[in-house]
């Protein structure tokens, strides 16, 4: 039988041991809602700058898609050279060269990046930036299905019903273009690859080490293609005064930033959130499109994007459903745990 003396030092004790519980869960609490907060903060950034981005090719021309192509990716790896340097990060980057699982994965990331920096572009200045806004839209759609195809993942019926409706509105607009919207669909396949690819790889580099992999993987062909543009007198960056040379040596900073900000955001965020956040992009380009370069949108098309907007509408009540039911189930395993 324990004395009083005994019984008071086990109750310190035991009470000791609860408030530093508490207080190392509260800690963690405080680290994951301030690291929440801030894969929000640089998802909107990265989303609401690509949502902008038509601008910034707008104040390019002459320069065509390939020339903006090639200045981002060269001028890109300059500044991820500098951001490096002054992070002292350089290690990290060898580590990331000699890991095949991680090299692997980012010359693949590299190449889709690369297509949808392409096809982006090309659609903005040629005067289809509303069929580009078409593809982000369609984007969310996609994930879904690398989920099916690629996770063997077993869809809920709210995603069944926005990947058939989303069917039927490319259906629509194919009528409405008089062909298929390839530069839409390139775009969200190409974009959802490479966001499956990075969350993949996320947990293993970072946001700056994994886009300087990209931009140095691209960089010997971007390098070459601005040589030769030069030489056959179709480049437009030293030939268009020094105002243009700095807006297309700009583009570094440009393109970089919001990948920048995207993998920050993807490495702290859930998908859930990702896909949430990705409607800011295609709004803002959708906007951009008819507000100043007023692009036709014929009744046709309305329709077409009407019923896009049904299937992301359902795609995300579906999303926000699940993260409630998933969070309500955390809870309880807390509650249960303790």
């Amino acid at each position: 039988m324990s004395t009083p003396e005994q019984t008071v030092p086990a109750q310190s004790a035991s009470s000791a041991s609860n408030a530093s519980n508490a207080s190392a869960a509260a800690a963690a609490a405080a680290t994951a809602k301030k690291e929440t907060t801030a894969g929000v903060v640089f998802g909107i950034g990265a989303y609401g700058l690509w949502g902008l981005l038509p601008l910034y090719f707008l104040v390019l021309q002459p320069a065509g898609a390939v020339e903006i192509v090639a200045n981002r990716v060269v001028w890109s790896l300059i500044f991820c050279a500098l951001l490096i340097t002054v992070t002292r990060t350089w290690r990290l980057l060898g580590n990331a060269f000699r890991d095949r699982a991680v090299l692997g994965p980012l010359a693949i990331a590299a190449g889709l990046i690369a297509i949808n920096w392409l096809t982006y572009t090309f659609g903005v200045t040629t005067g289809h930036a509303v069929e580009a806004s078409l593809g982000y839209f369609i984007n969310p759609l996609v994930s879904v299905l690398l989920g099916v195809f690629v996770l063997k993942e077993k869809l809920r019926p709210l995603q069944w019903a926005a990947v058939g409706i989303g069917f039927i509105a490319v259906g629509v607009l194919t009528v409405s273009y008089g062909k298929l919207p390839w530069i839409a669909l390139v775009l969200a396949f190409s974009f959802g690859l490479y966001g499956f690819v990075k969350k993949r790889v996320g947990p293993k580099v970072n946001a700056i080490t994994s886009l300087t992999v990209e931009t140095v993987v691209l960089a010997p062909i971007a390098g070459a293609t601005m040589i030769v543009l030069g030489l056959t007198g179709a480049g437009t960056l030293g030939s268009n005064g020094p105002g243009h040379f700095w807006l297309l040596a700009a583009s570094g900073i440009i393109t970089a930033v919001p990948l920048l900000f995207f993998g920050a955001s993807a490495r702290r965020l859930p998908m859930t959130t990702i896909g949430l956040l990705q409607y800011f992009a295609p709004v803002l380009q959708f906007i951009v499109a008819l507000a100043v370069f007023h692009e036709a949108m014929t009744p046709d098309r309305w329709v077409g994007f009407g019923i896009v907007w049904l299937a992301l509408l359902l795609l995300t009540l579906d999303m926000l459903r699940t993260a409630r039911k998933n969070s309500v189930i955390r809870k309880s395993a807390r509650l249960s745990a303790a």
